[in-house]
């Protein structure tokens, strides 16, 4: 299997975020698999599912009947997803440890598949888009709801944050990820052969107690030590934005915007 290069880490802020994100992004999700129509019966996968994603939702749509594969790097989140799963009691719903770039799964054989917030976190996206599109039967719908650093700002403006921001998108863009992935997920997944592709957006503006709106300071507190010791930012300046950020983000004044998240979707041709 390959080397885990998950941008943000798999440590326990990240689990928590993660398990956060769940219910925070679970209405802009659904509202994307309502558009696609998934039908009771289908069987689904879903690529890099973390420790719970959007399987609910994938399992109550496809229903006893269906099947929903939950594809995961690392071994503890699995574990994290397989109980997950338990508590929302969905039999239908089964959680492997699996690389996204090579499945070893067979080609042709889910009727659609799904992948949240992954592309923006990983090196080589095209790779995983062509693995994804492959595992689909001709006819079959292929989804994904990806995010865009485009339009993430606060107002009134912080130089912290830019400075912060702008350390942070080196070091990413330095790994290989592009933090600006999302306006170009439909060109990905048409290169891959998808065809008849519909792309909408998503933006949200975070008020005082939202749980994403300190997503920037715990993005950058995730890889602190990384850009610290890859000198992207020396500790003393970081800690003094670190610090600057966070009394800006208790503000109640201070507007706080998402990224931009695109949803595309899209049906294999054949």
């Amino acid at each position: 299997m390959r080397q885990d290069k998950y941008l943000l880490g798999r440590g326990p802020a990240e689990e928590a975020r993660l398990k956060r994100q769940i219910a925070n992004l679970a209405p802009d999700s659904d509202a994307q698999f309502e558009r696609i129509g998934i039908k009771p019966g289908e069987r689904v996968i879903d690529l890099g599912c973390g420790p719970g994603g959007v399987l609910h939702l994938l399992g109550k749509r496809v229903g006893v009947t269906g099947s929903v594969l939950g594809l995961e790097r690392s071994r503890h989140f699995v574990d994290m997803a397989r109980r997950f799963v338990a508590d929302h009691a969905l039999p239908q719903v089964e959680v492997r440890e699996g690389d996204a770039y090579d499945t070893g799964l067979e080609r042709g054989s889910f009727d659609g598949a799904h992948m949240r917030l992954v592309l923006v976190n990983v090196p080589e996206p095209q790779r995983i888009v062509r693995e994804m599109v492959a595992l689909v039967r001709p006819g079959g719908w292929v989804a994904s709801f990806e995010a865009d650093f485009v339009a993430h700002f606060c107002d009134p403006a912080l130089p912290a944050w830019e400075r912060l921001l702008n350390a942070y998108i080196a070091y990413s863009a330095a790994q290989g990820i592009d933090l600006f992935i999302g306006r170009r997920t439909h060109r990905l997944f048409h290169e891959a052969g998808l065809t008849d592709i519909h792309v909408d957006a998503v933006y949200h503006v975070y008020p005082l107690g939202h749980d994403r709106r300190p997503m920037l300071y715990e993005f950058v507190n995730n890889v602190r030590e990384k850009m610290i010791d890859q000198g992207f930012i020396a500790q003393y300046d970081l800690e003094t934005d670190m610090a600057a950020l966070e009394t800006h983000l208790a503000d109640p004044d201070v507007l706080v915007t998402s990224h931009t998240f695109f949803r595309v979707s899209g049906r294999v041709s054949g």
